[in-house]
């Protein structure tokens, strides 16, 4: 099996960053122009993009193209920017 290099990892980061940020815009869509945060449609779409990226990153942690650490403040800095828009939608309405 090849050794992982720094390239790889660096890589392997960026994608799951872009995976983060792409989901970020999709939330970020669907607050300003579909539906309200407390639609169950809403729910489930969040639900799901966190539960694939989660195993994304179970994954790369798993190949050693990140540390669990990595992948820990992927998702917490994820959700900590879900938790200002879902509070700024709730502020508005």
């Amino acid at each position: 099996m090849p050794e992982v290099t720094e390239t790889h990892r660096e890589k392997a980061y960026a994608l799951l960053k872009a995976d983060a940020d792409k989901i970020l815009k999709l939330i970020e869509v669907q607050i300003e122009n579909l539906m309200m945060p407390q639609c169950p449609l809403y729910e489930e779409v969040l639900d799901t993009q966190m539960f694939g990226l989660s195993r994304e990153i179970d994954f790369a942690v798993r190949l050693n193209l990140i540390s669990e650490n990595e992948g820990k403040a992927l998702l917490e800095n994820l959700e900590r920017q879900l938790n200002i828009l879902h509070e700024a939608a709730q502020n508005s309405v």
